[in-house]
């Protein structure tokens, strides 16, 4: 859970202090490991040949202990990322320059607090962290009501002190159960697309017209930024481009909330499409390559996914291929891309079916759902 801090100017400075000086010796640590260990950087080695240095700097013993544990972090991190070919074959440039130097650690870049280095006080809203300045006590937090209801029974272990956009945040781990999955009496399927963001089996539409204004908007004002090529229009670009992401996460995570109410009042299960690979598969034109790859779909499945395990409804993914141009009329399912004439009109060319194609998708996504549950549900041969 992210939760604003609203420090006063001098208990600010300090926790900028501490992120720097970190963040500083995070990079001392790596260049030290690397230098003595190369990739090795494992926490014992690092912990002998770093820990007493880093208590000399003034560093307490468990901001020591955190450092060195980021370090061997980062460095694991990257011995995954080369042995699974992340950063290409061997000899390509990018893993060359990878092996080729430490590990560098942003001076302001996230630092982790567990709970003998951080405290919370939730009656009064504030909290006590360490700095190199001293323990700041009665550093105000804000949470709205529910929000602080689930740091008090749910928050757990560490939390880590972010500087993001000149604020202040703490990323506090919340430990959360999930509800046990019940038996769904049938489906809703959701269509997910460019136009229409999210279409169910219910005929509910959740229309992508005004986000698509607003992203058209966006492109126009970030040519015209790019066009400056100074170094404020690059700063300028990277802000306009966050501010984008976290409005489209608020667009999926509204609609995933009303998907997940709808399927758990009526005791249904959520059906979504399998669309792993679907900018390889799919060939759109040119002027809507940019939207196509540049919407977060996966993003909108991940939130409805995790919203519904917290209360128990069953999400299922089927494949997705011709849910727009199958018929989904029992005893028809003709299947032809001439079924669908127009981007937003279904006409099945054998019984005469008509309706909106995203509803008819997503009817055909739910109809998929219905057989793979009761396949799922059938009792397995021993």
């Amino acid at each position: 859970m992210q939760v604003k801090l609203i420090p006063t100017p001098e208990q600010a400075s300090a926790l900028e202090a501490t992120l720097r000086t970190v963040n500083q010796a995070a990079n001392d640590v790596s260049r030290t490991g690397f230098e003595r260990c190369g990739l090795r950087g494992e926490v014992k080695r690092l912990r002998s040949e770093c820990y007493a240095e880093l208590k000399d700097r003034g560093l307490g013993a468990q901001a020591a202990q955190h450092v060195i544990k980021r370090v061997a972090d980062a460095y694991a991190t990257l011995r995954g990322n080369i042995h699974h070919g992340n950063l290409g074959k061997t000899g390509s440039n990018r893993r060359v320059k990878a092996e080729s130097k430490p590990i560098e650690f942003r001076l302001n870049a996230a630092h982790t607090f567990d709970n003998r280095c951080l405290s919370w006080n939730y009656d009064q809203r504030t909290v006590s962290i360490w700095t190199v300045h001293g323990r700041l006590k009665n550093v105000a937090f804000a949470a709205s009501p529910s929000d602080l209801r689930t740091l008090i029974e749910h928050r757990r272990g560490e939390s880590d002190l972010v500087f993001r956009d000149s604020k202040w945040f703490l990323l506090a781990v919340c430990e959360i159960p999930e509800q046990p999955e019940f038996e769904p009496r049938d489906g809703v399927g959701v269509d997910r697309g460019i136009n229409n963001l999210a279409t169910t089996s219910d005929a509910t539409n959740y229309s992508g017209r005004r986000l698509n204004r607003y992203r058209r908007w966006q492109a126009r004002k970030k040519a015209e930024i790019q066009a400056k090529r100074t170094r404020s229009a690059a700063r300028l670009l990277k802000k306009r481009a966050k501010r984008e992401a976290r409005h489209a996460a608020h667009i999926n995570h509204s609609i995933a909330k009303d998907v997940v109410a709808v399927a758990q009042r009526t005791e249904r299960g959520i059906a979504l499409e399998d669309l792993k690979g679907i900018r390889e598969r799919v060939t759109v034109r040119r002027d809507q390559r940019a939207t196509q790859s540049s919407w977060p779909f996966h993003q909108l499945g991940a939130f409805i996914a995790y919203k519904a395990r917290r209360v128990g409804v069953p999400v299922i993914e089927v494949d997705a291929a011709y849910t727009s141009q199958r018929c989904p009329l029992r005893g028809c399912g003709h299947t032809e891309r001439a079924n669908r004439p127009t981007r937003d009109f279904f006409s099945c060319r054998r019984c005469g079916l008509a309706g909106p194609a995203d509803v008819v998708a997503g009817v055909n996504v739910r109809d998929r759902a219905r057989s793979a549950w009761v396949f799922v549900n059938m009792p397995q041969p021993t």
